[in-house]
Parts: structure tokens; sequence; C-alpha cells
């Protein structure tokens, strides 16, 4: 078998889940008053100290959102790399772990991935006796990864996907910020970051740093007004780009703009940013019959996929779908169940963090709620849902697979193997 090293170091990272300790993702059991999750940061401070504040060594541009960061994040690397030196950060990955972290046009090779590991096995081992806060999760140890290697690169800029939220998300650690961006707000992980949209801008709002310049396509006043009043408390600048409709790609509007914060050519700009593409984001994986896989993973998301939908031809729409049981399984089936003729529901063979994929009992209700008229199968097993699904397709039907990144990410290699993408160090 290929990079024995690397799968094994994938293994040990994917181990530190069932270190017993407080997870980023996991729901909290008590909901007591004044729950403060500073803890993560603090975490993982800790291990940074450890290893030489490689964080410290860098400059950012830190892209949150509730959609689109992965997106906005891939153009700004693509539009920069024209001029300078960077690296880029990604969460979640797809298909392979080297996903997730990537130097102009390369995401890191297996060996420096495995070499970083090891050397981190013994500071994570001081952690685990020494550290009032514990062992660093999954996530928390990936993003370590990825600044030790930016480091060895000589990266000059970094352009940081957050991963939940913005205060306590890992990637907040940063204090080099040159430009803090917000895509949109909506609902997600609201267990996390609150109940309400002014919650969660709240809480995103949090990456914007003094001397920073913050960037956001959010059009809705009591939001910008929370945006407006901590860049005020901060003499933050900020700049808010709209479309004059609805039209077009808000992503790359905010990359054009980063393009000439940094002195880009508008042409390369522009011809970057088509480059621009990323793995299970609307891809046509297959062109005939066309099957397209897409991670979107929340009710924002999944609309955003059903408008994308309306606008191929196809006879039939088979729609095969799982999701993460912490998600909003009912809103997210609303946007897109009523398109498709057949829906095949399923569920990820693996998740982190602790977390489980929702119960096709889950599925069976909601779709009788939802009054669905769609024939409906069930699988446990995603690999079978995957050739059930294929079975149903004439020529000119369509497959859309959708509702967890990491359910489209496994399945993506039917297509494109995972030994591929570590060989090569690219996903297409």
């Amino acid at each position: 078998m290929l990079h024995i090293k690397y799968k094994n170091a994938v293994k040990f990272l994917e181990s530190l889940n069932n270190i017993p300790g407080s997870n980023y993702m996991n729901k909290r059991e008590k909901k007591t008053k004044g729950y403060d999750r500073s803890f993560f940061i603090k975490r993982l401070a800790y291990l940074l100290d450890l290893v030489g504040n490689p964080e410290k060594k860098l400059e950012y541009i830190h892209v949150a959102g509730t959609a689109g960061k992965g997106s906005t994040t891939c153009a700004i690397h693509n539009v920069l790399k024209s001029k300078h030196k960077v690296g880029s950060y990604y969460s979640p990955h797809t298909t392979a772990h080297i996903e997730r972290i990537r130097v102009n046009n390369k995401y890191i090779t297996p060996n420096a991935f495995a070499n970083i590991i090891e050397s981190l096995k013994k500071p994570l081992t001081e952690c685990a006796l020494k550290s009032p806060y514990g062992v660093p999760s999954y996530f928390e140890v990936f993003l370590t990864i990825a600044l030790i290697y930016f480091v060895q690169r000589k990266c000059k800029l970094i352009i940081l996907e957050a991963g939940l939220g913005g205060k306590y998300d890992a990637t907040n650690i940063i204090k080099n910020t040159k430009i803090a961006i917000i895509t949109n707000v909506d609902y997600d992980h609201q267990n996390l970051l609150g109940k309400t949209l002014d919650d969660i801008a709240k809480d995103k709002i949090e990456i914007v740093k003094p001397g920073c310049t913050f960037i956001t396509t959010e059009s809705r006043p009591q939001i910008l007004k929370i945006f407006k009043d901590r860049c005020a408390q901060d003499k933050v600048e900020m700049v808010n780009l709209q479309y004059k409709n609805e039209t077009g790609n808000k992503n790359n509007l905010i990359a054009k703009k980063v393009g000439e914060i940094f002195d880009i050519n508008k042409n390369v700009s522009k011809q970057a940013i088509k480059r621009s593409k990323l793995p299970c984001r609307f891809e046509t994986i297959q062109a005939s019959p066309r099957i397209i896989i897409d991670g979107s993973h929340n009710p924002v998301k999944l609309k955003k996929l059903a408008e994308n939908l309306k606008t191929i031809k196809y006879k039939k729409l088979i729609l095969m779908f799982a999701m993460v049981e912490d998600k909003d399984s009912y809103k997210s089936l609303k946007e897109i169940a009523h398109l498709a003729d057949r829906i095949v529901f399923t569920r990820s063979l693996s998740v982190v963090g602790g977390r489980k994929t929702t119960n096709l009992q889950t599925f069976k209700k909601i779709i009788k709620d939802l009054k669905i008229e769609a024939r409906v199968n069930y699988f446990l097993d995603p690999w079978q849902a995957l050739n059930f699904s294929l079975s149903l397709l004439n020529s000119k039907d369509c497959l859309t697979v959708t509702g967890s990144m990491y359910l489209v990410g496994d399945l993506r290699k039917k297509w494109i193997s995972e030994e591929h993408i570590l060989s090569h160090r690219r996903s297409f």
C-alpha cells in the first residue's frame, strides 16, 4: 500500500478524538450561564508555545461566514499567488487530509504532513501530562500542522478559513490579521454560536483585529450595524461590497477586492478567479449521465444548490442525501427535496470530533412531515446507496449527492482516488 507513513500519521491524528475532554463539536450537556469556550483557544496556545509559536511568524487574511468560506479562500489564494508566496488552510477536507493545507499550486506533501505529526508527538505528550487544558483536539492540532508547514515554506501571506464561528474557533489564535472577511451570516451551529442571527454575527465578527481591513458582502441592516459598531470600536476600515442585484458570485467580488488591496492587476485577478475551484462544490464528477457531488450541509447552502440545479437540464433528478446529526435536516431538506423524483437516504461512514450521523428514521419522519411525493429508499451503507442510485440513471438524468462533506468526499473516490490526490497533490 502506498503512503503508509502518511496513513499512519492520519490514524494518529484522528485518534486524538478518543482522548477524554471537551471538544469543539460536541453539544454542551449543561447549558450553564456564562459557559466560556475560550478554553479551546488556551488549549491550542499551550501547544503552540511548545513548538515555537509559528502563528506569530505569519500574516493573515482570515475568512469566516456561514457559506462560501472555502470558495472565497481558494479564490483569494489564486489571486495573490500571482505576486506572492501564499499558503491557505481549509476546513473540512473532502477526500484526503492534505487538501486542508496548500502552498501556491500544491497541497502539502504526504511526507511533510507525516513528519510534522511525528514532530508533534513529544509536545502533545507534554500537553497530556502537564497542560491544565489537556490534549488539543484534532482540529487544533491540524491547524498547528498547517502553521508549522507555512513557516517551513516561508510563505508571505496565509489565507485561513475559519472552521466554526469566529471568536473561539481555533483559527482565531492569530493576531497578525491584515484582512478579516465575513462572507455572510445565517443559521448554523446554533448550539454553539447562539440562537439568533445577532448572536451568530457577534461571534463571527470577533475575527476582526485592530488595524486590519474588514470586508463583507452582508446586506441586512441589523447585522451590518453589529459589524460597524465593532469596526468603530477597533478603528478598523469596513468595506461593504454589494451587487446592484442578486446575480453573480459574491465570493468572487471579495477576491477581486483583496486583489485591489494588494495591487494585483485586474485582468490577472479575473483570470485567477476564473480558474479557482474546489472539489465537491457543485462539482460535475461525471458528464453522462450527469453526476454532481456537492458538500452543502446547511439550509443556506442547500438553497443555493437548489438554485444551481434549476439552471441545468435533466429528465429526472435523483437526490442522494446524508447529514450530520447536529445540522438542521428538516430545513435543509425543505430547500431541495421538492426538486427530486427519487431520494436515496444514507449516512457517512465516518465523521470527526465525536459527531453522529442523522438517523434514517429521522429522514423518514421529515419526508412525511414535508409531504414529499418522491419515491424514497434507505441504505445504511453509502456505497450500496451509490450503486443503487447509479442503477436508476438514464443518460439524460441527473444524480446529485449532497448533505454532508464527509459523504461526498468519501464517495468521490469512485472517480478520483485518494492515492491519486496524494501522489499528484491536486484534487483534479
